[in-house]
């Protein structure tokens, strides 16, 4: 079996003969065949079953040639290692019993027991370790955004209880940024002694603060988790998620490698607003997806006629698929990325 580590060799910046490939929520909603497992089990008993689990992580390797898989995971799972109750909501999302409102509500929370309580998602990478011939990207939910549904009990729009403890309970706050900040380094050392070989940070919702409040109340704990875990010899993602662009010029100390865009920034800008430091990774509006293959093709041109001009570009959404989109148009520009890029790398030279 030859292993194809484009992805990786993209991440840190190092030539590739073609742009890596791979999609948000690639392993899921869209797939006919994905939807038939759901409609027998929910995520979080997917998520229990490690054979399982790997089987649907494996589907979009198989099915759309992708440079990398994902883990079929969802970011609340650690959630449960803290004593947190909690249930996926079909059309909602995360649904909390007791939302964090006090100190006493973060005190509460215990240390993430890895071995104790994930052993079915260590089991899981540790299936696909042996099983893929491209890298494993496994991922954690970023601070933020768990505080955003601890706080507010489910999905939120305009954030209402978190920015109040934020901006009026900065003890309360600062605890809970410290104790998921604990959660999201054990929780992702384990996955790359099991086998993972990368991870990303998914931030999707921290677009919704100000540059200057995400610099007080979120971009130490950022930082922190990052710099603790320096020391894995892996490619670290950071996706700040939607509507973050001007969150991007805090992010140039990160010990990162690659920052994810969404649509709203071109990868030049966004290069430009990183201080060029950083891989880039994105940034496919997906909705466009919804268009013929010859529009959709043009959009991805145009991305990947800015992403080659340096060194260090991987091909994604700005954000996940949509459960409409289509398995045989994501299969189609797959290939198209692969092979345009593979075209212009072989006869430009870059950088």
């Amino acid at each position: 079996m030859t292993y194809n580590d484009t992805f990786i060799r993209a991440c840190f910046k190092q030539d590739v003969d073609h742009v890596p490939v791979w999609y948000m929520r690639q392993a899921g909603r869209y797939d006919p065949e994905y939807r038939k497992i759901k409609e027998k089990y929910s995520l979080l008993e997917i998520c229990r079953q490690p054979e399982l689990a790997a089987e649907i992580s494996l589907m979009p390797v198989r099915k759309l040639g992708v440079d990398a898989a994902i883990l079929y995971s969802d970011i609340m799972n650690p959630v449960a290692s803290l004593g947190v109750n909690f249930d996926i909501v079909k059309d909602i999302g995360p649904v909390i019993e007791n939302p964090i409102r006090s100190i006493a509500d973060v005190e509460r929370l215990r240390p993430i027991d890895v071995d104790q309580d994930l052993s079915h998602i260590m089991e899981t990478i540790r299936i696909l370790d042996k099983e893929l011939d491209v890298p494993l990207i496994t991922f954690a939910g970023a601070p933020f955004t768990i505080a955003s549904y601890l706080i507010e009990g489910r999905p939120s729009k305009n954030y209402i209880h978190t920015k109040t403890i934020m901006y009026s309970e900065p003890k309360i706050w600062h605890a809970l940024m410290d104790k998921l900040g604990d959660m999201v380094i054990t929780y992702v050392r384990a996955h790359i002694a099991n086998g993972g070989k990368a991870f990303q940070l998914f931030d999707s919702w921290v677009g919704a603060l100000a540059p200057r409040d995400f610099e007080i109340f979120v971009l130490p704990t950022i930082t922190r988790i990052f710099t603790e875990l320096s020391d894995l010899n892996v490619p670290k993602i950071y996706f700040p998620g939607v509507s973050s662009g001007e969150l991007l010029p805090t992010l140039t100390n990160l010990q990162t490698n690659v920052i994810g865009l969404d649509w709203r920034v071109s990868i030049p800008e966004g290069r430009r607003r990183t201080g060029g430091r950083f891989a880039m990774q994105g940034n496919m509006d997906p909705f466009i997806l919804t268009a013929s293959m010859d529009v959709i093709k043009q959009h991805a041109k145009l991305i990947i006629d800015e992403g080659i001009q340096e060194p260090g570009y991987i091909f994604n959404l700005g954000h996940g698929l949509f459960p409409e989109a289509s398995l045989d148009k994501l299969r189609e520009l797959t290939a198209y990325v692969q092979e345009y890029s593979a075209s212009l790398l072989q006869s430009t030279p870059r950088g």
